[in-house]
């Protein structure tokens, strides 16, 4: 992955992904958990691109405004683009936006951490274990 590689990711509104559906709001509109995850789905599958069997990523940070409503049936996608590497590698920044036929509804930035896999799910598994 290089500085400035970008993908996107498309779908259309539909009611099980409103705000009211969801319960984060009332309204029959693009709900703002729906459009956040659109966009890690963007990073995340720029990301695993290239990634050897065993290795994937994980979100550490969303910074993210919703800026226009998005009706019910309307197309919309996301974007990431890669825009730095922590020093120590380990952390990817992107500038995440999403957009409908209308113009831009959301915008920010999400980083997401290197992972290999059987590590990261050892220690999460390990909080289910007693000490005794």
């Amino acid at each position: 992955m290089q500085i400035g590689d970008t993908y996107e990711v498309t779908g259309a509104v539909a009611e099980e992904n409103t705000a009211r559906s969801l319960g984060s709001g009332a309204m029959h509109v693009f709900g703002t958990p729906w459009m956040i995850a659109m966009m890690e789905n963007a990073a995340f599958l720029l990301m695993q691109q290239g990634l050897p069997e065993g290795r994937s990523s994980v979100g550490t940070y969303l910074e993210i405004a919703h800026v226009s409503p998005s009706p019910v049936g309307m197309p919309v996608r996301a974007a990431a683009e890669f825009v730095a590497l922590s020093a120590n590698g380990k952390i990817a920044e992107f500038k995440v936006s999403a957009y409908d036929e209308a113009g831009l509804i959301g915008e920010g930035t999400h980083r997401r951490a290197y992972i290999d896999v059987a590590r990261f799910m050892e220690k999460c598994e390990g909080k289910l274990k007693k000490e005794d």
